[in-house]
């Protein structure tokens, strides 16, 4: 089966694109949309080194990347120790049409996940009932208050920080 990522001609209009990216920030961003390591549930795992190394960029700029789309745009997520990246908007751009074949393919692709808090951050933009559904089967909602939250994020990017940029444990 070919793997194939559709970019919509509305993803132009989205505001956050068009008034607050730069131009290196939509061809990122065009990049973790679109690169062979996407999967049909919008989260995938990928090292910053493999990022680095398609986009002609350092590792550090990817790292600063990573961040700018974490902490500024607020469009993805990434977990360093799994290397599993969430984009936020994947269900818009995405999930639009169900059948048997796309929901065979989400529920093998959910399985596979190590980190299943990323599913809610992707979960915010599905729409269709019958593949929200799937993905609600894949975790337990969580109850943490905002500022719980605001202490996890902080303590991963503290983490990520902390660390040297070596993707090198990572084999796909």
């Amino acid at each position: 089966m070919a793997k194939y990522r559709m970019v919509r001609t509305d993803f132009w209009k989205n505001p956050i694109v068009s008034e607050m990216m730069t131009p290196e920030d939509k061809y990122f961003y065009l990049y973790l949309l679109t690169n062979p390591h996407t999967t049909q549930i919008g989260i995938y795992r990928i090292t910053k080194k493999q990022m680095a190394f398609d986009l002609g960029y350092s590792i550090e700029r990817v790292h600063s990347l990573v961040e700018r789309f974490i902490e500024h745009h607020n469009l993805i997520r990434y977990n360093l120790e799994t290397r599993e990246l969430a984009i936020k908007d994947w269900g818009k751009y995405n999930l639009r049409k169900g059948g048997k074949p796309v929901m065979d393919r989400i529920f093998s692709e959910l399985k596979e996940i190590n980190d299943t808090s990323l599913i809610p951050f992707v979960l915010e933009s599905i729409y269709k009932q019958e593949i929200r559904s799937i993905y609600e089967s894949f975790y337990e909602p969580v109850r943490m208050s905002d500022k719980e939250m605001k202490d996890r994020n902080e303590y991963v990017t503290s983490l990520d920080t902390d660390k040297k940029f070596d993707d090198t444990s990572f084999v796909s």
